[in-house]
């Protein structure tokens, strides 16, 4: 089993940024590939970026691109997601995800964490 806890998330005002954490209990991502999802209030969730572990590329949605930036420290073997110019629309929960590169859905799960972002 591969366990993911999310950290970073909290209250901001527009234009600000967070950093949002996911860590995990493998030793390493090496084969997996690790993304950050969000659902707002009323809507389905959404793919916000993914990254694929063995060669760090990036998968941005078109939504976040230029603002948040989805990264990896391998020592650590944890994930970021360093959100920048945030907007009220990006208010919703966010979730890390993880899943082998053999595989299609992601069934790796963290709980969680709210972020929210005040006009």
């Amino acid at each position: 089993q591969v366990q993911l806890v999310e950290s970073g998330g909290g209250l901001v005002q527009a234009g600000g940024s967070l950093r949002l954490t996911c860590a995990a209990s493998v030793r390493t991502f090496g084969t997996y590939v690790v993304g950050w999802f969000r659902q707002a209030p009323g809507k389905e969730r959404e793919t916000v970026a993914t990254i694929s572990w063995a060669d760090g590329t990036t998968y941005p949605a078109d939504s976040v691109k230029g603002r948040f930036t989805i990264s990896q420290d391998i020592a650590e073997n944890t994930v970021y997601l360093q959100m920048n110019n945030l907007k009220p629309e990006d208010t919703a929960v966010y979730y890390c995800a993880a899943r082998k590169i053999t595989n299609t859905a992601y069934n790796y799960w963290g709980q969680g964490i709210q972020v929210t972002v005040s006009s």
